[in-house]
């Protein structure tokens, strides 16, 4: 299905894994810790941002009067995503995608997450094993929607990046892949994947 292209790049959560309820489950402990209001399709909107620009989108939007650093809240959600790992995340049906092409195509994770943070996640999953690269938003300057995670993902992969394919589940991800030169697939038409986050 996908042999036209060199490369192969796939978003994390709620694409090559499904761990919305992890995410739902770990942000509503820390926003209720912190005091920040609970907006439930607003969260979905921002599936991909990395967790401190949304806690900064988060306290300007509600005028929050927080007292705690956002380092400090980035930590709390991050900790409370690992403490909940074996309860939540599993491989979507992605994973025969990436099975199919394991050894033939070079594979990376371009996520919103940070990289320690996203290696714990495809390690419980057991999907580690198939990726040569893993690019979390800390290793860039801009997250999605600019195109710097996945421009460099196909740089460490050594591949063009109009050679590469990008599986995405969110808006912002697509767009970050139509920046970067690189074929989206939203997976939700196409694999008729759906990310359980913050849906109720």
């Amino acid at each position: 299905m996908y042999d036209d292209y060199v490369a192969l790049i796939f978003d994390m959560d709620g694409t090559l894994v499904d761990s919305g309820q992890l995410h739902e489950f770990s942000w509503t402990a820390t926003l209720n810790k912190y005091g920040i209001p609970i907006d439930g399709p607003l969260m979905r909107s921002l599936a991909g941002v990395p967790t401190k620009e949304t806690l900064e989108l988060l306290i300007r939007k509600f005028n929050c009067q927080v007292q705690a650093s956002v380092h400090e809240m980035n930590e709390f959600k991050e900790q409370c995503v690992r403490d909940n790992l074996h309860r939540f995340v599993q491989p979507t049906a992605l994973i025969d995608v990436v099975k199919k092409y394991h050894g033939i195509k070079p594979m990376a994770i371009g996520t919103g997450a940070n990289t320690p943070e996203a290696l714990l996640v495809l390690k419980q999953c057991g999907l580690d094993q198939y990726l040569d690269v893993v690019v979390g938003a800390d290793q860039v300057q801009n997250p999605k929607p600019a195109p710097d995670t996945f421009l460099r993902c196909a740089e460490l992969l050594g591949v063009d990046a109009r050679q590469c394919v990008v599986f995405e589940d969110s808006k912002l991800g697509l767009e970050a892949a139509a920046r970067a030169g690189m074929v989206g697939i939203d997976v939700l038409l196409m694999h008729q994947i759906h990310n359980d986050y913050y849906l109720r």
